[in-house]
C-alpha cells in the first residue's frame, strides 16, 4: 500500500509571461516558499483572464471543460501537483459526482489543473516530496519587501529567473565542495 504524501496548500502569487513562455508562481499558504512552474502562454492567458475578473467573449477550452462538468453536476474539489520527472510536473484533478459520493482522479498538466481550480475556486496542493526536489524561492517578509518583490517580478523574464536559480545552485555546489574539501 502506497504511503500517503503530505499535501501543502498553495495559492497563485503571480504570473510572468513573455511571447514564448510563462511562469506561474505558487505561494505556500502556511509557509515561506514560492514555487515557479513554467507553463504555456495559452494556459497562462486562461488563468490570467479568470483572475482579472473579465470573462472572455467566447469560451476558452478551460471554460468549456468547466461548463461540461457543471452541466453534468460534477465539481472539481481540489487539484494537486503530484510529482516531477525530467523537469516535467504532473498533476491530478479531483472531481466528485453530483451526489458527492464518488470521487475520481484525472491526470493533468499543472497548468490545466490550475486553470480549472481558478474557475472552481478550489484549493491547489503540492506533495511535499515534489517541493524537496525543486528550486523554490523565498517569500518576502515585510510589506515593503512584498511591494519591492512584486515590482521586480514585473520586470523579470523567465530567462532572468533561470539564471538566478542556476547561480544559486552553483553557489550551493561550491559551498558543498568547500565543506567536503574538494576545492
Amino acid at each position: 500500500m502506497k504511503k500517503e504524501e503530505k499535501e501543502i496548500e498553495l495559492k497563485i502569487y503571480s504570473l510572468a509571461t513573455s511571447l514564448t513562455e510563462s511562469i506561474i508562481f505558487l505561494d505556500e499558504v502556511s509557509g515561506s516558499r514560492i514555487i515557479p512552474i513554467w507553463i504555456g502562454p495559452m494556459e497562462a492567458q486562461a488563468i490570467a483572464i479568470m483572475l482579472s475578473g473579465y470573462p472572455s467573449p467566447r469560451p476558452m477550452t478551460h471554460d468549456l471543460i468547466y461548463s461540461i462538468l457543471e452541466s453534468l453536476g460534477y465539481k472539481v474539489k481540489k487539484v494537486k501537483i503530484t510529482k516531477i520527472l525530467n523537469n516535467t510536473y504532473y498533476a491530478q484533478i479531483n472531481i466528485t459526482d453530483p451526489a458527492e459520493v464518488k470521487s475520481r482522479v484525472v491526470d493533468s498538466r499543472p497548468s490545466d489543473a490550475i486553470a480549472l481550480a481558478v474557475r472552481y475556486g478550489c484549493p491547489i496542493y503540492i506533495n511535499e516530496n515534489v517541493i524537496s526536489k525543486i528550486q523554490s524561492l523565498n517569500k518576502p517578509i515585510s510589506k515593503d519587501d512584498v511591494e519591492k518583490f512584486k515590482q521586480e517580478l514585473k520586470s523579470l523574464t523567465p530567462k532572468d529567473i533561470i539564471n538566478q536559480m542556476l547561480e544559486k545552485r552553483k553557489k550551493q555546489n561550491n559551498e558543498t565542495d568547500k565543506e567536503e574539501g574538494n576545492e
